[in-house]
């Protein structure tokens, strides 16, 4: 039978009452996910995560109905999985316009992954895994909701320094990198970073660097080593400490 003398509404061509269960299944769960990043008054939130789901659920569905009229004609070849594969890299740009950089901290990276847990939430039930789905998003709420008072418990009781080191060294020696690999090796994490050059005096050009750093190491002994690095011609030190 050719693809034209296929009814309209044929349930026996992946849309029956199965397939129709599925997307109610994945609105329900991508709503849920939604629901949970809109009472974050996140980026993204119920209506965009609603849509992602749905709409994977029904790529996954096409993956999987849509080409059966041609499967019987010669010289065609039939891969359901190609389908899927584009829609996990699709979904990043999504979630890559959610990531943003501001005042040097990264934010949007919980509610970018959220975006790609619910796509897969999606994938999976029009794939005919609805177990999977309600384990995942069952696991979704587990992880945004117990896991942040679990890092404040792990963190608890141990003071986070907040460290300024101010360097004066001179350049053309590939210096800074070396320094920064110092600081993450002493336990600290680089906050941010912020160099200009000095004007000439002499024959040797110098520049000075801000470092902003957070971690549990001992400042003293990493400006010491710091110093103690051949071109580094100063080292300075504030010390703060934040309770976490």
């Amino acid at each position: 039978m050719s693809a034209l003398a296929v009814p309209l509404w044929d349930v026996s061509n992946g849309q029956g009452l199965r397939q129709l269960a599925e997307l109610g299944l994945a609105l329900l769960l991508s709503s849920l996910i939604g629901w949970e990043r809109e009472t974050q008054a996140k980026s993204a939130g119920l209506r965009t995560h609603t849509l992602v789901g749905v709409a994977s659920a029904l790529m996954m569905e096409v993956s999987q109905h849509g080409f059966t009229n041609v499967l019987g004609l010669d010289h065609v070849s039939f891969d359901p999985s190609r389908v899927a594969a584009q829609i996990v890299s699709g979904i990043g740009f999504i979630g890559g316009g959610l990531i943003f950089v501001r005042r040097d901290a990264v934010r949007g990276l919980t509610t970018a992954a959220t975006i790609w847990l619910t796509c897969a939430v999606g994938m999976a039930c029009g794939g005919g895994l609805p177990v999977l789905a309600l384990a995942v998003t069952a696991l979704h709420f587990l992880v945004v909701r117990g896991y942040p008072p679990l890092s404040a418990r792990l963190r608890r009781g141990a003071a986070v320094a907040e460290v300024e080191v101010r360097l004066t060294y001179r350049t053309g020696r590939a210096l800074l990198p070396r320094l920064l690999e110092t600081c993450t090796r002493r336990g600290f994490r680089i906050v941010h970073v912020r160099a200009q050059d000095v004007p000439e005096e002499g024959a040797d050009r110098t520049a000075r660097v801000l470092l902003r750093l957070e971690g549990r190491g001992d400042a003293g002994r990493l400006t010491s080593e710091l110093f103690e690095v051949d071109g580094v011609l100063d080292a300075g030190l504030d010390v703060g400490t934040d309770d976490a």
